[in-house]
């Protein structure tokens, strides 16, 4: 499989919401930008979508995101829930960590990842033993 970008809850508020975001919407969208030059697809782990869908007064921006060409949701499948537990437990992180496991478990499905996160200490924690997987904070 090809090179993905995964983006986790704090990199897709950032790209929907750039106006409000500042600095780090435009981190995003330089990751975002490298990523397509590269050929790679933005992926949203379905979990991700807890974290930033608010109901129906909140969520447009979300939706027209998700609408892009190159963003793709990934339906959470039981291999990867099963793999997001396995990486909770071996980094001895709660189950509050649980989207972030389900962020690095989607990356783990590709040769090749880079997650683009608000949050680089816990997904490097969680991603540390697997070299395919790069980790960016934005």
């Amino acid at each position: 499989m090809a090179e993905a970008l995964i983006l986790d809850s704090e990199a897709v508020n950032a790209l929907a919401s750039a106006t409000d975001r500042g600095v780090l919407a435009e981190r995003a969208r330089a990751i975002l930008t490298v990523a397509y030059e590269r050929g790679a697809v933005a992926r949203v782990p379905a979990p991700v979508l807890a974290e930033v869908c608010r109901g129906p007064r909140y969520d447009p921006p979300i939706e027209h995101l998700l609408a892009s060409r190159g963003i793709v949701v990934c339906d959470l499948t039981q291999m990867v829930a099963k793999r997001a537990g396995h990486l909770l437990g071996r980094s001895k992180l709660s189950s509050a960590h649980a989207v972030d496991a389900f962020v690095v478990a989607t990356a783990l499905l590709f040769d090749a990842a880079v997650i683009a996160t608000g949050d680089p200490a816990d997904m490097r924690r969680l991603a540390s033993p697997f070299k395919q997987v790069r980790v960016f904070a934005i």
